[in-house]
């Protein structure tokens, strides 16, 4: 080979090097809105949502638009990054709170509802926001019901894949 082509052939692998550097996938920060693909199960491996098949989510980091620690799961991901992150209930929807809980007259529900243990019921909150409350105990005149969110003192497990930065 000629010097002429070694010399050639260096500064080309030396360009090539440099422009490595500026194709870097830039990282979440917030601010950003990101398009995720994800799959929340709790500790037994129980799926309780997942966007897989679906659209995928698009929020904006660190707008308080996702639980804390989902929010920051993101930070400083790549496009194309995948992880799975434990989140701890502080993180996620908090402990269950005592004052959530609330005791009704069966009279008090639609006349097409049974009450049974388990089963969720929708209801409006004073604020005009909907409310899903699981009713956690039933007597022959009272009906108890519990407003904290299903997912309230659990630690979640996310599977994320970073679609997209915009």
């Amino acid at each position: 080979m000629k010097k002429s082509h070694i010399v050639l052939l260096g500064m080309l692998m030396l360009g090539v090097i440099l422009m490595s550097g500026c194709n870097a996938k830039p990282e979440a920060v917030k601010g950003n809105t990101v398009q995720v693909e994800y799959t929340g199960k709790l500790k037994d491996g129980t799926v309780f949502d997942s966007s897989v098949g679906r659209d995928p989510l698009e929020f904006t980091v660190g707008a308080g638009q996702m639980i804390a620690g989902f929010d920051k799961a993101v930070l400083g991901m790549k496009v194309g990054e995948s992880k799975t992150v434990t989140i701890s209930a502080a993180d996620a929807y908090g402990p269950p709170r005592d004052d959530l809980f609330t005791t009704v007259n069966r009279t008090e529900l639609p006349d097409n509802v049974t009450p049974e243990v388990g089963l969720q019921l929708q209801g409006v909150r004073q604020d005009g926001s909907i409310a899903t409350y699981t009713i956690t105990a039933v007597t022959n005149t009272t009906v108890t019901v519990d407003a904290n969110h299903p997912l309230a003192g659990k630690d979640l497990i996310f599977e994320i894949k970073l679609l997209s930065i915009k």
